[in-house]
């Protein structure tokens, strides 16, 4: 009878030690997981910021203005900062950081509320400082493959082309979006028009994904008596790499009611045959867009839902398409 009771009491102890440890097992479970908090980083024991990736970008640009800082980049700097954003497009996102990192340039995860994508951001520390560089920043998707750009080069100065830039951005998968860090006149001379400088941390990164292969579209805007009659003026550019995916973006634009200055068709202003992004593009044999908006469809609204609609038609199917660098 007493080794009965010896024996049941020994079961009754077991059970009650595994029960102890299957309990402790799964609170470290639950804390290594966040408890159901927001996604955990690619790498271990860095957080992910929820952000509007809209407002990120609008508070971002707006101290832009024509007197606020601009400093020249070393080529070692331009050569870095690219490398470096090629490093995060090859998954290596540690040598990616360390070599930012000598840069002034921080790397952060952030998901953005809006579309629930997660995005890696690379930006200029200086941004926030009394004199700062204007580097730029750039956002690479997460959670697909990157395939193509978009890219702003005229944030504030062109208005509204940043915001388009961001929801691009949101409804098309696989996109890299490359903002210029600075207003268009605020360095000496041209030397922050990025668009048309070789020697800019914008055009070092555009032209490493040139590199890789990546088409890209780059966003414009115009005034509105500089091209009387149309709302958008599309090319391709300094080539004609991108002239399907042109066709293909004026009769989207048309199809929601712009008119269209098609620059393979006939004389437009602003085609963009001197912009220098383009021209690497050119060289590479790789699409580029060059697209100018109207002030009325940069403003915001339905006008700009249907500008960015009619982009994405085209980034969505460079999202499927293979890259050949």
């Amino acid at each position: 009878m007493r080794a009965t009771r010896s024996r049941i009491i020994t079961i009754a102890t077991i059970l009650l030690v595994i029960a102890g440890l299957a309990g402790g097992l799964t609170a470290v479970l639950r804390a290594t997981r966040g408890g159901g908090a927001a996604p955990a980083d690619p790498r271990p024991g860095h957080g992910v910021q929820q952000v509007d990736l809209a407002q990120e970008v609008a508070d971002y640009t707006r101290r832009f203005g024509p007197d606020h800082g601009y400093r020249q980049p070393g080529r070692a700097d331009r050569t870095a900062v690219a490398k470096a954003v090629g490093l995060l497009l090859d998954g290596h996102r540690t040598e990616a950081e360390r070599l930012l990192s000598e840069r002034d340039f921080t790397v952060r995860t952030v998901v953005d509320r809006v579309s629930g994508h997660r995005y890696t951001e690379v930006a200029d520390r200086t941004d926030d400082a009394v004199a700062p560089r204007g580097w730029g920043r750039v956002y690479l998707d997460l959670d697909h493959r990157p395939r193509w750009s978009v890219q702003v080069p005229h944030p504030v100065a062109d208005l509204g082309t940043e915001q388009l830039g961001v929801r691009v951005l949101r409804d098309s998968p696989g996109g890299i979006l490359v903002i210029a860090g600075a207003h268009r006149k605020a360095g000496i001379g041209n030397a922050a028009d990025v668009a048309h400088r070789r020697d800019t941390v914008f055009h070092a990164v555009c032209a490493e994904l040139v590199r890789r292969g990546m088409p890209g579209v780059q966003l414009h805007g115009f005034a509105a008596a500089s091209v009387p009659g149309y709302d958008v003026v599309a090319s391709t550019g300094a080539g004609s790499a991108g002239r399907a995916d042109g066709r293909r973006l004026a009769g989207a634009l048309g199809a929601r009611g712009f008119p269209v200055c098609r620059a393979w068709v006939r004389d437009c202003p602003l085609e963009g045959h001197e912009n220098m992004q383009g021209r690497a593009a050119d060289a590479a044999h790789v699409p580029f867009l060059h697209v100018e908006f109207a002030p009325e469809v940069r403003a915001g609204g339905s006008a700009a839902e249907r500008a960015a609609a009619s982009v994405t038609e085209v980034t969505r199917r460079w999202a499927t398409a293979p890259v050949t660098p």
